[in-house]
């Protein structure tokens, strides 16, 4: 016959590994020195800036103005 198992004991053991694996993945996200964090700060800002000079309209996006070559599938909407 098998040992047995408190199934209460059981449950609270499993929340409480899933709870330590959460906070560990948290942790390992936040736990970065203020070096590391800028440096992944400085490569995102360049990533921004190298996909904004890759704009066909000289990388200045502004919402009200629609480019010129396009046009509405339908038709003339105005």
């Amino acid at each position: 016959m098998g040992d047995v198992v408190n199934l209460r004991q059981a449950r609270k053991a499993r929340n409480r590994a899933e709870k330590r694996r959460a906070g560990d993945a948290a942790a390992a996200r936040s736990g970065l020195t203020k070096a590391e964090k800028a440096l992944a700060e400085a490569r995102k800002t360049q990533a921004e800036a190298r996909l904004d000079g890759h704009r066909r309209d000289g990388g200045q996006l502004d919402g009200d103005q629609l480019d010129e070559n396009r046009r509405h599938p339908f038709g003339d909407t105005e």
